[in-house]
């Protein structure tokens, strides 16, 4: 059981992540989070008294600048002024239009909020509902329909207020985060973890790839093939966070946490249920048990068929709060 005065898990939606329009036909079009929500909220009668959700003022374009070049969010704001009431292209398949600059520090705030929250202790952990997702984009490039790096943000928010020294992110996308691993790929104190599938966009993530100069040995891929499915995830999962727990003891664990790898899923190969999120959770939270007081914050990124999203969603939530899944 737990204890009625732990605190709750969190969960942040910014309204202007909703609002981001890279057009309908695009994967990551506005239904996406309306269907996550809708998920959620079918869920309320058993999250109730385990999850709070909260709101969140838009991030400061200060935290952005630490991952960010200035001349990338230039180029993404006057894309977003200039879109009208159409779209502009800011990267290979990836769109902003007029909303897009609000749902980008909308989403970037909440997750700032949420691993402040958790690092005073008045939540026990938190997912934020991120739009549009983050993982993908490197320092000075938008592409695979991310422009800001909302995780990046986060662990380079931590370390640099001294509310962590250490900070491990755990991608379970089925894309390799390309733009993660290349922002944090020289520095010692960020652990960047990736189980994505392989052949796949964006190309990277091969287990050669494992960090540089004083950041060897701190990036640790484990590419899988299309047509994986639940039993041999899960115990890649396992071992991979294992090995990265021999290596690395971080005070705070973010989690890129991307629902493409669900069987119903357009966009990847994998076969996975949304109950095994709950899995992939669990075994993260018992890493952040160990190290870190059980500190965590997950940060939505892919996921294209969106009611099995919501259900992976739910079942992450659920974990989060000590729940048994659906």
């Amino acid at each position: 059981m737990v204890d009625a005065k732990a605190p709750p898990t969190g969960f942040s939606m910014h309204p202007a992540a909703a609002l981001h329009d890279p057009g309908w036909g695009h994967p990551d079009h506005q239904g996406r989070l309306r269907t996550l929500a809708s998920a959620v909220g079918k869920d309320l009668l058993t999250l109730h008294g385990h999850v709070e959700q909260i709101e969140a003022r838009p991030a400061r374009t200060d935290p952005i600048l630490d991952v960010h070049s200035r001349d990338h969010i230039a180029s993404v704001r006057h894309a977003c002024e200039a879109a009208g009431s159409g779209q502009r292209e800011v990267g290979p398949e990836t769109f902003v239009s007029s909303a897009s600059w609000d749902a980008i520090l909308g989403s970037s705030g909440a997750i700032l909020e949420a691993v402040d929250r958790v690092m005073v202790g008045s939540l026990r952990n938190a997912f934020v509902a991120a739009r549009p997702p983050g993982h993908h984009a490197s320092h000075a490039r938008a592409m695979g329909f991310c422009i800001v790096n909302h995780v990046a943000v986060a662990a380079r928010h931590l370390i640099r207020s001294g509310q962590a020294e250490r900070v491990a992110i755990v991608d379970w996308d089925i894309h390799h985060g390309n733009g993660t691993q290349e922002i944090f790929y020289t520095d010692p104190n960020v652990f960047y973890l990736s189980l994505h599938q392989s052949p796949l966009f964006p190309g990277t993530g091969s287990s050669r790839e494992r960090g540089k100069g004083a950041g060897e040995g701190t990036t640790l891929n484990t590419p899988l093939p299309s047509g994986t499915g639940p039993d041999t995830y899960l115990d890649h999962f396992r071992s991979t966070l294992d090995t990265a727990r021999e290596a690395f003891q971080p005070d705070f664990i973010l989690i890129s946490a991307g629902y493409d790898g669900l069987a119903e899923d357009p966009l990847g190969g994998f076969l996975l249920r949304p109950r095994d999120f709950h899995g992939t959770t669990r075994m993260v939270m018992e890493w952040a048990e160990e190290v870190c007081d059980g500190r965590i914050v997950a940060s939505l990124e892919g996921g294209y068929a969106p009611e099995a999203t919501g259900k992976a969603v739910v079942a992450t939530l659920r974990a989060m709060a000590d729940l048994d899944p659906a």
